[in-house]
């Protein structure tokens, strides 16, 4: 049958196999070990597998890939099934048997050994104590016996409970690229949908069928299947009742077929294609649909200049602008409010090359302004439609490629840019130009020594402007968090100074705003072990002035003390009157 004419297995072979089963001298991982964290077998070898016992492995052939299937899979092998006197009582069909891993068809611990081969492997799988034994027993198989399995695996296929409930269960026939589709996106899709007996109740033309998949299709279940499929790929769906359309069923209309109360549907579904659709701002009002993609990852930043062509329409299709097209391509700088923001914040997002549809509300738009472009009056509260192509972008230079004086020079640039804007009240804005100009002078240690003092100013001045934007926006923790940074630098800069006392006042007012930030806290803490050592040095310093002093004054009063005799007359005149009549003059 098949491949089982490989497959003998003498009576001596067989008892030294069950010898063999006692000998676990030879078992490479260590007890209780599961086979994924053991080394490969090699051709010949044999291990318990499982790490419950019973069930050994020995590989006969190596099988291709790296992939293998998971209990649930429906797996196409190729087996022959034998005792250990070697007589056989079960053998697998021509071409081989479809198994569904985990439901034990044959010999449930076998499956166990199916889910670690990989696709054309042949192995040996010896069961010591079979769960299962029930399918079997009608073979004539003695109970508790010792079973051999020669099993190949030929193929399998993926199969997903998709909502975890058996209620749509997908069979993957064949895989698709690495694209997995989102709840927005476009798709294109082939289907048959049938019933159990084989009825055809709804079917998609040759060239297939188009929809956005949260728009909904057909059946509850199908935007389901769609949300776990790749371009190209299909695959074979049963879907239960509470999926599709319950007790109700549906009445034949739209060119459907009726479906019965209570109907298991099944179906024959293909991705053909997908247009990704993107939520450009997060709220559902900037929407990008990829209709080409570009080339590469790298999208524009702020400040840099796109090139494009665009087409923008009104929602029935009323061109109002067409730029680019002729005498060169449309050029703006991103970020720079030259264009209305939907369409900025979209082509922020877009690589070169790619050619996109983007759909703009009314807010990212013109508004409940009227306008007009080009003759063509655009009402208030109008939905835009854009259809762009980025042609290319200029790219900043790198920081890597730019010198500490270049990125001091671009910060201060991008700071004033923030400035202005803040001037005129766009704080969100002005809140991006000084993150943008921290991060070219980001981190410490990349400049030259007489630069870094101008970068320690420069970040703490951006960090307060910053601050100022987030009370304006009512980010008022983020405000706390980049005040304390602030000040923390600032301290930072005057214990490398020795400032102390102006160190101490940073610190102190960092803490009132943020008394639980560890950081501030371990730089109090160092500028109190400054303030001690300079205390001691002081104190020594204090002390030997002193010393000095009264040294002096000891050795000025004993040469005092030496030159009286010599100079009697001088000291004489020195007799204040008021101590005439005492024995000794004042010696002050």
């Amino acid at each position: 049958m098949g491949h089982s004419s490989r497959f003998t297995v003498s009576a001596s072979a067989a008892r030294a196999a069950a010898a063999q089963m006692d000998d676990d001298d030879d078992l490479d991982e260590e007890p209780g070990e599961e086979i994924d964290s053991a080394p490969p077998l090699r051709v010949g070898e044999e291990r318990e597998i499982g790490g419950a016992g019973g069930l050994k492995k020995k590989l006969l052939r190596r099988g291709s890939g790296w992939e293998t299937p998971a209990l649930g899979d429906e797996a196409i092998v190729q087996y022959e099934g034998r005792l250990m006197d070697g007589s056989k009582f079960i053998s697998s069909r021509e071409g081989g048997e479809s198994l569904s891993l985990g439901s034990g068809q044959i010999v449930a611990s076998l499956d166990q050994g199916i889910i670690t081969m990989k696709k054309g492997e042949l192995a040996l799988f010896t069961l010591s104590c079979p769960c299962g034994y029930e399918n079997i027993a009608a073979q004539g198989v003695p109970a508790n016996e010792v079973l051999l399995f020669e099993v190949e695996l030929i193929s399998w296929l993926k199969v997903v409970d998709i909502c975890k409930d058996g209620g749509i269960i997908k069979k993957v026939l064949s895989h698709g690229d690495d694209r997995l589709v989102g709840e927005l996106d476009q798709v294109t899709v082939k289907y048959q949908v049938k019933l159990l007996d084989g009825t055809l109740v709804a079917e998609t033309p040759d060239a297939g069928l188009e929809f956005c998949v949260n728009q909904g299709h057909f059946c509850p279940a199908i935007p389901k299947v769609l949300q776990t499929m790749r371009t190209g790929e299909k695959v074979f769906v049963t879907i239960q009742p509470q999926y599709a359309f319950g007790e109700a069923g549906i009445e034949a209309n739209y060119g459907y077929h009726p479906i019965p109360s209570n109907a298991v549907l099944n179906v024959d579904l293909e991705l053909v294609s997908l247009k990704p659709v993107i939520d450009v701002v997060g709220d559902m009002k900037v929407l990008k649909k990829i209709l080409r993609a570009g080339e590469g990852v790298r999208t524009p930043n702020d400040m840099e200049t796109v090139y494009v062509r665009y087409t923008a329409m009104l929602k029935d299709g009323t061109v109002i602008e067409k730029l680019g097209f002729d005498g060169g391509n449309f050029e703006f700088i991103i970020d720079e409010e030259q264009v209305i923001s939907g369409l900025d914040c979209a082509v922020a997002t877009m690589v070169k090359g790619e050619v996109s549809e983007v759909t703009i509300d009314p807010q990212y738009g013109f508004g409940n302004d009227e306008v007009e472009r080009n003759s063509v009056i655009i009402p208030p509260c109008s939905t835009l439609i854009y259809l762009v192509e980025l042609v290319d972008f200029t790219k900043e230079r790198d920081l890597w490629d730019m010198t500490g004086l270049e990125k001091i020079e671009a910060a201060e640039r991008t700071k004033n840019s923030g400035n202005d804007l803040f001037k005129i009240a766009k704080f969100h804005r002005a809140a991006k130009k000084y993150d943008k100009a921290l991060k070219y002078i980001d981190g410490d240690g990349t400049f030259e020594d007489n630069e870094e003092k101008l970068v320690k100013s420069l970040r703490v001045s951006l960090w307060l402007n910053s601050a100022a934007c987030c009370l304006k926006l009512k980010d008022f923790q983020r405000a706390i968090q980049l005040c304390s940074q602030a000040l923390y630098r600032r301290a930072q800069a005057f214990i490398e100074t020795y400032d102390l006392d102006l160190a101490k006042l940073d610190i102190q007012k960092a803490l009132e705003s943020n008394p639980h930030n560890r950081e501030v806290k371990l730089l109090e803490m160092s500028l109190k072990n400054l303030q001690s050592e300079k205390n001691k040095k002081d104190a020594k310093l204090y002390a030997n002035m002193f010393q000095l002093t009264r040294e002096d004054a000891d050795v000025a009063l004993k040469k005092l003390k030496v030159e009286k005799p010599i100079c009697k007359e001088t000291m004489d005149t020195e007799i204040d009157t008021t101590t005439l009549g005492n024995d000794k003059p004042n010696e002050v």
